[in-house]
């Protein structure tokens, strides 16, 4: 067969290929998603995602969801995105495989809530999750800030992914003694600036995020107030009060020369019986 024939068949097989998978995605999209899928997409997306995509998907710290994707299989795109995320920027992996906290139930249901907006927008978005107050925290001597706001800022910006307390998440733990000589300024220039290459964003309006000035000194000061959850894990158990009474101090001695008292007694009764 003539090389140009070649070509041709190759070139028809190739057409027939992307036809085939153009067709396949035109039928994904066409069916109609379980609702009861798109409801616990929109309930995760919230919890999970709104913070750096936006509520409806129009970005924020993160990149913009609410568009057409470009992709023969935009739900496959998605999927694969959000399990393994996007090494070298700000987007983390999700998916259990990775270390993240959602099963593929959650994902297959954030990717049919996020290509929801493809044809219309979501059907309703829900509302944002409300946050328990915390116990009124003591301003910090020689640090800018008040940490009761920073606290407010942090539920609403830093513990999806750091944890509600700082203990990490799919973010670093962050309830810890920061080793620096100005902790408070490390602290702050990472939130402000981000950590190139990882996936702390910027989130200083300088660097385009939305937090302002007394924003990052708020949400610093607060940081710093958290208690050092590594320290409280490695801290020994004390014991109790009655077994250091009894064997600390003067009655630890006591107890010791009491056993060697008895050694000895049994000692010599064995020697006496030995002589008679």
């Amino acid at each position: 067969m003539p090389l140009k024939s070649h070509l041709r068949m190759i070139g028809l097989a190739v057409l027939a290929a992307v036809g085939f998978w153009s067709l396949a995605s035109i039928v994904v999209r066409a069916q109609d998603p379980d609702p009861a899928q798109i409801e616990l997409g929109a309930r995760l997306f919230v919890e999970n995602c709104a913070v750096c995509h936006g509520d409806n998907g129009q970005g924020r710290v993160g990149a913009t969801l609410a568009k057409n994707w470009p992709s023969i299989r935009p739900d496959l795109t998605i999927r694969t995105t959000i399990e393994n995320g996007i090494s070298g920027s700000p987007m983390p992996a999700w998916g259990q495989v990775n270390g993240g906290p959602l099963s593929a139930a959650e994902m297959e249901a954030l990717v049919a809530y996020i290509l929801s907006w493809e044809t219309g927008g979501p059907r309703d978005i829900p509302a944002t999750p409300t946050y328990a107050p915390r116990p009124e925290i003591t301003p910090l001597p020689d640090v800018s800030g008040d940490p009761n706001r920073g606290a407010e800022l942090f539920d609403q910006n830093c513990a999806v992914c750091h944890g509600a307390n700082g203990e990490g998440r799919i973010g670093a733990t962050l309830a810890k003694n920061f080793s620096s000589i100005r902790p408070d300024l490390t602290v702050k220039t990472t939130i402000a600036n981000g950590v190139q290459g990882s996936a702390m964003p910027a989130w200083s309006q300088a660097n385009g995020g939305p937090l302002s000035e007394q924003n990052l000194d708020d949400l610093t000061v607060f940081i710093l107030t958290l208690p050092d959850s590594q320290a409280a894990q490695e801290q020994p158990t004390a014991q109790s009060p009655k077994a250091q009474s009894v064997l600390s101090g003067w009655g630890g001695v006591i107890v010791g020369v009491a056993l060697l008292a008895i050694i000895v007694a049994i000692i010599l009764g064995m020697q006496r019986r030995k002589s008679e």
